[in-house]
């Protein structure tokens, strides 16, 4: 059973989202602004955050980066439009994932599920301990230090690197990248992957503009090394 913070201030949304999620068996705790949001999170740890971003006071965008600046918690923004900017601007603030309203039940419930599967990420049988120049990635432990620093990733961050390094020089492209990471199925969105990578070389590349271990092949997708 999981716990989700739902931060809606729209009340016939919030309490229908409450409900379909409930029925799934969540535990749901709701908030109508992001203060209230916030305030809660620092009360009751929650599993995932669901968080709309058009809300009054604080609103999604900023609510977004105080709870990635204090940690890992996967978080899903709720949008009202698949607009370019909001979009972007919400990833770049460090969601994991995002729905378009309205919003369908199933499909947010799909988008929980595939989150915290990412948070609960699968040991593969490779060797437990990795090393990549400075970069050490535990795959047991699900730790990743550089220069034997630990690295905080949020989730979806963690679950990318795992899968670009498992194959280091392997191209692979942003679609097997969305199937695998977000297990999101044929023609998802690729702005998805390329805010990941830019968070993500953020923490662990010396320069994010000449990256050493997560590189671009353009027109192809992304590649881990070599280094």
């Amino acid at each position: 059973m999981s716990r989700v913070l739902l931060i809606e201030d729209d009340r016939a949304v919030r309490d229908g989202l409450q409900l379909a999620l409930t029925r799934q068996g969540h535990v749901v705790d709701a908030a109508e602004t992001g203060e209230q949001g916030l305030e809660r999170l620092s009360r009751e740890p929650s599993d995932v955050v669901v968080l709309d971003l058009m809300l009054p006071g604080i609103d999604g965008f900023e609510v977004c980066r105080r709870i990635r600046a204090a940690g890992d918690l996967p978080i899903i923004m709720l949008t009202a439009r698949d607009d370019d900017i909001d979009v972007v601007a919400g990833l770049e603030a460090g969601a994991d994932d995002y729905v378009v309203k309205p919003v369908q039940a199933r499909v947010l419930e799909a988008r929980i599920r595939a989150v915290l599967r990412r948070t609960a990420a699968e040991p593969r049988a490779d060797p437990a301990v990795e090393r990549h120049g400075a970069l050490t990635v535990d795959r047991v432990g699900l730790v990743v230090a550089k220069d034997g620093e630990r690295v905080s990733l949020a989730p979806t961050e963690l679950r990318l690197l795992l899968e670009l390094s498992g194959t280091p020089g392997r191209v692979l492209s942003r679609q097997q990248l969305l199937e695998s990471v977000w297990e999101h199925g044929y023609l998802g969105d690729s702005r998805l992957v390329d805010a990941c990578v830019q968070r993500l070389r953020a923490k662990i590349e010396d320069d994010s503009a000449a990256p050493v271990y997560v590189q671009t092949v353009r027109g192809f997708g992304y590649r881990f090394g070599p280094l």
